[in-house]
């Protein structure tokens, strides 16, 4: 029996990695957490930040990179799919490249035939940005930005034309509740099906 796949997607400081923790801890049987911290850590210096390129068409020549990587990313949720492992992935899709990559289809098509939840991960502006200054007392971004506000931007670009299975806001529920909305829309009919709704559409 193939293991379940659940995806966050949403911008940075949204919530998710508190998300993947909780499903970890109270969730039944083995969750991988595959998702774009761990790989941004397994990247080359000088191809950073790899799959967390953000919107606004900054570095064009990283965008080729960035699609081999995300494949890569989804064979191997697949591959650990296929043998029965469940799989918790954190993201931030998006397709506000230099041109647009169409990544998050391709990335549908590779999970075709596997259990997936699609989750959309949210917050408000003001509460990613309040939470930036509480970790790394500013912003988290270098003065020297092209993009006038680019925390605006990722959260706009995140949800563009998205539709989920299920979404959370986490300004208004504990990282516990929203595994606990995870859970109860895994338990109910029909079966999630935005994420391969992509492949297709």
């Amino acid at each position: 029996m193939a293991g379940q796949i659940v995806i966050l997607n949403g911008p940075p400081r949204a919530g998710k990695s508190s998300i993947v923790a909780a499903i970890q801890e109270s969730f039944d049987g083995v969750w991988l957490n595959l998702g774009v911290d761990g790989f941004m850590a397994m990247t080359p210096a000088r191809f950073m930040p790899g799959i967390g390129l953000r919107p606004g068409g900054e570095r064009p020549d990283l965008e080729p990179v960035v699609a081999v990587l995300y494949r890569g990313l989804y064979e191997s949720i697949a591959a650990h799919s296929r043998l029965g492992v469940n799989v918790v992935v954190d993201v931030g899709h998006h397709d506000r490249y230099s041109s647009p990559l169409g990544i998050l289809r391709s990335c549908a098509a590779v999970l075709a035939g596997l259990p997936v939840l699609f989750v959309g991960v949210d917050c408000p502006v003001s509460v990613a940005l309040e939470r930036r200054r509480a970790t790394w007392g500013g912003e988290g971004f270098a003065t020297s930005t092209q993009l006038a506000d680019p925390v605006a931007l990722w959260h706009e670009a995140v949800h563009d034309g998205v539709t989920y299975d299920l979404k959370v806001d986490t300004s208004v529920v504990t990282p516990e509740e929203s595994a606990a909305l995870i859970r109860s829309r895994l338990a109910t009919d029909p079966p999630p099906s935005a994420f391969h709704a992509l492949a297709i559409g």
